[in-house]
């Protein structure tokens, strides 16, 4: 996932990918907990891609402020 990619997308469906990465961040923890999990570098992935998204979403409520 790129940031130039996220930063052309609106807060809330920024917010609905945050959503989605939670979720696969949670069910990655769960695989690993159960000894399912293959590929352990999806962990690390998933909880990077959520800050990328976090950090942009900070950057667009900032130059909100900024312009308000």
């Amino acid at each position: 996932m790129k940031a130039n990619e996220l930063r052309e997308k609106t807060p809330d469906q920024l917010r609905d990918e945050l959503s989605n990465l939670k979720k696969e961040s949670f069910n990655l923890r769960f695989q690993q907990a159960t000894g399912q999990m293959e590929n352990t570098s999806g962990i690390r992935a998933a909880r990077r891609n959520a800050a990328k998204v976090k950090t942009i979403l900070n950057e667009k409520a900032a130059a909100a402020a900024s312009e308000a």
